[in-house]
């Protein structure tokens, strides 16, 4: 997953190098960034399945991709945060998680323009470049700083960012840089790499087998406020 993810991120590296020129092109770079989507997910479809022929997918450009093992599943997102990359804004991740029998089991997030490795494996604890990872040990809510969507970030009180890329959001909570990250109607891909994270550095996180694939409303933060932030959440 990991060498995967190197692969792909030469040529998001690249193609981010092109976005400042084409923001000022009469088409524009939205076209684009949907070419650099696509060419990612080829190129993290391929590296995976040399190393696990028969295991199926479920990706964002291509949806499932049904193959003979059904019960082991890579769920990708090529760009996370793609709204920043079309932008220029040095803010968004590939991610890859496997899903083995009902189960997300181990999850990759790369940042490559921050050259930030997270992964995380069912049991052996989440890294950030070979660093273990622990969840913020806050218990003051005031203390804290949450992360959301537009919608999370009009509803709540705490103090709040909107960074644009759940999966980072996510990888942060479980690196102690966020305390809570929430968000409803999100997609599986954007976050099933992160939920492990936030589990294995040692924080709770909504159970995504509840949801739907494309209808995940996702609850994740330290143990020490959970409590507090879910029951400031109650009517989110």
């Amino acid at each position: 997953m990991i060498k995967a993810t190197e692969k792909a991120s030469k040529s998001v590296i690249r193609d981010f190098g092109e976005i400042e020129k084409l923001q000022v092109s009469k088409k524009g770079p939205r076209d684009f960034v949907t070419k650099t989507d696509k060419h990612v997910e080829k190129i993290l479809i391929d590296e995976l399945s040399k190393s696990k022929k028969n295991y199926s997918f479920i990706t964002e450009e291509s949806g499932k991709i049904n193959n003979k093992d059904k019960d082991n599943i890579w769920i990708i997102d090529p760009i996370d945060g793609t709204t920043n990359f079309l932008h220029g804004i040095p803010h968004f991740a590939i991610c890859i998680a496997l899903k083995s029998n009902g189960e997300i089991i181990s999850g990759v997030i790369f940042d490559p323009i921050k050259d930030e490795m997270f992964f995380a494996e069912k049991n052996k604890g989440a890294y950030l470049n070979n660093h273990r990872l622990r969840v913020s040990k806050k218990n003051s809510i005031d203390d804290c700083l949450f992360s959301s969507n537009h919608e999370g970030v009009k509803f709540s009180n705490f103090n709040m960012r909107y960074t644009g890329c759940a999966a980072l959001d996510l990888a942060y909570v479980a690196s102690g840089r966020l305390d809570g990250f929430f968000q409803k109607n999100i997609n599986l891909w954007d976050v099933a790499a992160g939920a492990l994270m936030v589990e294995e550095a040692g924080g709770v996180v909504t159970n995504l087998n509840k949801f739907n694939t494309n209808n995940i409303d996702i609850r994740a933060s330290s143990i020490a406020i959970n409590d507090k932030m879910l029951e400031n959440l109650k009517n989110f």
